[in-house]
């Protein structure tokens, strides 16, 4: 019984560690292109902890380099993160086998591609081919996008699992339902289905005003969903150009991506790991 008791206090003492971890991490999540800068004030009001406890976790991260002291007692992002990302471009294996096939295409036809990836809740931009320079250049390596609108995330979206959806549907219900995508589960669920039959999601300035999406499915070697490729183009490119045409490049595009994920797999015995979305929170997640 003793024991059994202990047991259950070093389940609490890890349970609480774990808490206390999360709520660390979580300070990440503060910063974005509105909020370069963390204060102690911050932390405490988004973890709910004491000033004391604050500190420390600014320090832990400080000390791993990912975060910085700045000015005024805020702080900054770390140049860890610089070192992590030039890490990601050389050994991912999404991005080392996916961005040479999306740049290789991009220059064939003389369009603008995007390749996305996601996590938790979020889908981002991981790379981009451009060499239709007529377009503005809007997206950059690391931008978030709505996880309900545009191509690059509904793609995504359509191909997790049911599982995975009706978590999705319950905590984002409101989002969903704006953005077109039903407004109960069955509807919610009929959509994606449908998109995931279809292979391939087109967009109309969903995110941005006059650009369209062409996405279609990048999965890891066990047929997990990785991310999405997706053309770019104006609405008036799209309406010139054949559109069935179009569908069958990304489509395409897309398949050789995949193709070469498993060759490389054969090879290294390492496949590449998909993301596994956590459950969605109620804040505002973060298309074309």
């Amino acid at each position: 019984m003793l024991r059994g008791m202990a047991d259950m206090e070093t389940g609490k003492v890890a349970d609480n560690r774990m808490n206390s971890l999360d709520k660390m991490l979580s300070i990440l999540d503060l910063f974005d292109d509105g909020n370069v800068g963390v204060l102690p004030e911050d932390v405490m009001q988004m973890a709910g902890v004491a000033r004391a406890t604050a500190y420390r976790y600014l320090q832990s991260l400080s000390n791993a380099g990912l975060l910085a002291p700045a000015a005024g007692g805020a702080y900054v992002l770390g140049s860890r993160v610089i070192e992590l990302d030039r890490l990601m471009r050389l050994t991912d294996p999404f991005l080392t086998n996916a961005s040479p096939v999306m740049h290789e295409v991009a220059a064939e036809l003389g369009a603008n591609f995007m390749l996305c990836s996601y996590y938790g809740d979020k889908v981002m931009c991981a790379d981009l081919a451009w060499p239709d320079d007529s377009l503005a250049r809007m997206y950059e390596r690391g931008r978030p996008m709505p996880m309900f609108r545009g191509a690059m995330a509904q793609v995504i979206l359509s191909n997790l699992s049911h599982y995975q959806l009706r978590s999705i549907m319950l905590w984002h219900a409101e989002e969903i339902g704006a953005a077109g995508l039903g407004t109960n589960w069955d509807e919610f669920r009929s959509t994606m289905t449908r998109m995931r039959k279809d292979g391939c999601v087109v967009t109309h300035g969903e995110v941005i005003p006059d650009l369209v999406g062409i996405g279609a499915p990048i999965f890891d070697p066990d047929n997990r969903i990785l991310g999405s490729l997706v053309m770019i183009m104006t609405e008036k490119g799209y309406a010139r150009a054949d559109a069935g045409q179009i569908r069958q490049q990304v489509i395409g595009a897309a398949a050789r991506i995949n193709e070469k994920l498993r060759n490389a797999a054969r090879k290294t015995g390492a496949p590449a790991v998909a993301a596994r979305p956590r459950r969605g929170s109620r804040r505002r997640v973060g298309g074309t």
